[in-house]
């Protein structure tokens, strides 16, 4: 399969050959490794750009012009994701100038200008999303110290936790062909994400992405407290890869403002490709409890899938019907299962998932209807099995 810079220096190939075609250019003579304009003949617009996929031999190209021609398309499909992790530094650096600075309004101007006006865009677009103030980030860097210290070698990691992108995007275009570019940048947030997109942005929340279970929470006030704790010990940096895809799923989905079933089959979609792609999901509770109580998710799922009500099912914490927070990452995976269970072209599959209009609440009950899973049998619940990933999906 050919990557996009491969077509487009195989398009720029074939329009070479045919304005060799056209008299344009020419081979010189016994110098196949030169060309020479043709002085017999003013310049003139070419006839065409293509021309026939096999010319008479008079017109081929010899191989190391050819190559050296196609080389730098060859070398921008290669190039490897845009990933940005500067902002990271740049926290820290800021970080160390508040807790030396005893004026409050001063520790929020060291904020602004030290980490925020230079930060790069993804740090803009993350403290967009999410809220982010520059008074804060000052408030915040003194009252967790316990925290700050913990989680600050952690962060350290980003491209490390980034090594294997290039090649789950190679497999993620190799699923979803018209997949599009798009940047992800790792900066220093204030505990709302972990991972979030704004159009064509991957925006990693570092300090919550790259932790794991010796990240210090104690100082952080309830009821964050406890799900980050649960979160921490999950091991979150060990799954990055996991979270990347995931996050960069969302960037080829559309967005949804609609029902509790839009928003969880867009998740649900975002962390089966994910699970797809690099052979993990996370070691999350919701992924140990939702096997053994499905029918009992079903149901209630069933019941509130066309209001807008979230509380039960996503972006919280425990303390909801379940006891277990995100059960809608359970449900919307498992809708995603389900339906690719039954197609028998994985990559077409892999393309309706993506481009489901998620903001027609029509077209996402048509997707859940046709995977079948609110009719599902119970057979394996009863003993407690977890639904497996089929041979044919894993990696």
């Amino acid at each position: 399969m050919q990557g996009p810079g491969l077509s487009a220096g195989w398009a720029f190939y074939r329009t070479l050959r045919g304005w060799v075609k056209s008299g344009i250019y020419e081979v010189a003579g016994q110098r196949p490794a030169l060309l020479r304009l043709r002085a017999s003949k003013p310049f003139r617009r070419p006839r065409h750009l293509t021309c026939d996929p096999a010319p008479e031999p008079w017109m081929r190209l010899p191989l190391p012009l050819m190559l050296a021609l196609l080389l730098p398309f060859a070398a921008s499909a290669a190039a490897p994701p845009q990933v940005r992790t500067d902002d990271i530094d740049r926290f820290w650096v800021t970080y160390d100038a508040v807790l030396a600075q005893p004026d409050a309004a001063q520790r929020v101007a060291l904020v602004q200008q030290r980490y925020i006006d230079p930060g790069s865009p993804g740090l803009h677009a993350l403290m967009k999303v999410r809220n982010y103030t520059a008074a804060e980030y000052a408030q915040a860097m003194l009252a967790w110290p316990r925290f700050w210290a913990s989680v600050r070698p952690l962060t350290a990691n980003a491209r490390q936790a980034s090594a294997t992108l290039e090649q789950d995007l190679a497999a993620f275009r190799a699923l979803y062909p018209a997949l599009r570019p798009a940047s992800i940048t790792y900066a220093v947030g204030m505990l709302r994400t972990g991972g979030t997109t704004l159009g064509k942005q991957v925006l990693i929340g570092a300090e919550m992405a790259l932790g794991d279970a010796s990240v210090d929470v104690s100082e952080l006030p309830e009821p964050l407290r406890s799900r980050l704790r649960i979160f921490y010990d999950s091991n979150p940096g060990a799954n990055n890869a996991q979270n990347n895809l995931h996050e960069y799923v969302h960037t080829q989905q559309r967005e949804t403002t609609g029902s509790l079933a839009q928003y969880v089959v867009r998740e649900g979609v975002a962390e089966f490709i994910a699970e797809r792609i690099s052979g993990r999901r996370p070691a999350l509770p919701l992924y140990t409890y939702g096997p053994l109580h499905e029918s009992e998710i079903r149901a209630r799922f069933s019941a509130e899938m066309d209001g807008d009500a979230l509380d039960n099912w996503l972006y919280n914490n425990a303390r909801n019907p379940f006891g277990v927070s995100d059960l809608g990452y359970y449900a919307g995976y498992r809708i995603a299962q389900e339906y690719m269970r039954q197609q028998p072209d994985e990559q077409a599959a892999i393309a309706r998932m993506i481009e489901l209009d998620y903001e027609d609440p029509a077209a996402v009950r048509g997707f859940i209807d046709a995977s079948g899973w609110l009719r599902i049998a119970n057979a394996n619940e009863a003993a407690g099995q977890r639904p497996a990933l089929p041979e044919s999906q894993r990696r």
